[in-house]
């Protein structure tokens, strides 16, 4: 069992800058996987980045070049650096724990990004 909790959205215009933080609430190196997922409205949730104990990360074509996912073991912290936000980045940004196939989730956070 793990609480995750997300920080740092808002309302930005378009070009500008987010970082998101998830706070966790028990060491981060015991999951495979620590990662970000986000829902639009109307939209199924999807991935964004993810990034495993080894730090090798994945990210979805999208947000390629412009996000950075990046982990702090010893503060059990996970950030999304997000730069260059469009107006389709809006939604509710989640942070995931995985384990055995198992995903954890924070509540979200919203971003809305204005055109």
């Amino acid at each position: 069992q793990v609480q995750l909790v997300e920080s740092g959205g808002g309302l930005v215009q378009a070009g500008g800058s987010l970082r998101l933080s998830c706070a966790a609430s028990r060491s981060i190196l015991s999951f495979n996987v620590m990662g970000w997922y986000r829902q639009a409205p109307g939209k199924q949730r999807e991935l964004v980045a993810i990034i495993n104990s080894g730090d090798s990360t994945h990210y979805a074509d999208s947000v390629k070049g412009r996000f950075t996912i990046s982990r702090d073991n010893a503060k059990n912290m996970v950030y999304l650096q997000m730069n260059s936000l469009e107006a389709e980045d809006t939604g509710v940004y989640y942070c995931a724990a995985s384990r055995d196939s198992y995903n954890y989730w924070g509540q979200g956070t919203q971003v809305t990004v204005s055109s």
